[in-house]
């Protein structure tokens, strides 16, 4: 007999309660490699140079808009042990704003459940990243978890909001000796 999870053992969802991340908006996402391992490359005098497995990230990250046309995926930085990127999701024809405050649900919102993903939302996009990268991966250098569960998200408001954030991707690595995710950093 199969006894409920209790909810404090069960998965804990990190996303914005009633919010359709289906909807057109802007989404700064920050990926987390299994265990913080350095996987993805080193950072070399304030910039990046990623692996074969950093560039199989690369890769997945822009083929995003392939498999989601209604996407737009910059800026970007893959960094040793994490990814951060903005994922644009615009309405079926491109037109219309991009920044939209939450809103608290409607019958006409997709709300994706755990087992029932919501076609085109941020979490399937992010999870079909995070399963192409593991799948090349595997195929092409016989590599073992790359993933930590999960990621986190923050829903991009404005403009400014946006510039602030892509100024903060662009500028990770020249930051990294300070970065929170540096396993090297003597704060950390």
């Amino acid at each position: 007999m199969n006894e409920p999870v209790p909810e404090e053992f069960g998965r804990h969802s990190t996303r914005l309660k009633g919010y359709d991340y289906s909807q057109a908006g802007a989404y700064f996402v920050t990926i987390v490699s299994y265990g913080r391992e350095c996987l993805f490359g080193d950072v070399v005098e304030g910039v990046m140079r990623v692996n074969a497995l950093g560039r199989i990230v690369q890769e997945s990250w822009d083929e995003i808009p392939v498999h989601f046309p209604n996407t737009q995926v910059n800026p970007f930085i893959t960094m040793p042990n994490h990814v951060h990127g903005i994922v644009l999701i615009f309405d079926d024809i491109r037109r219309g704003t991009i920044y939209r405050a939450p809103t608290t649900h409607t019958p006409t919102q997709q709300i994706e459940k755990f087992g029932k993903p919501t076609i085109g939302s941020l979490p399937t996009i992010i999870r079909t990243f995070k399963g192409s990268v593991t799948r090349c991966a595997g195929r092409d250098l016989d590599s073992g978890n790359i993933w930590q569960r999960n990621y986190y998200e923050h829903i991009i408001r404005n403009q400014a909001d946006y510039e602030r954030i892509a100024g903060y991707i662009l500028d990770n690595p020249l930051n990294w000796n300070q970065d929170d995710e540096n396993p090297q950093n003597p704060g950390h």
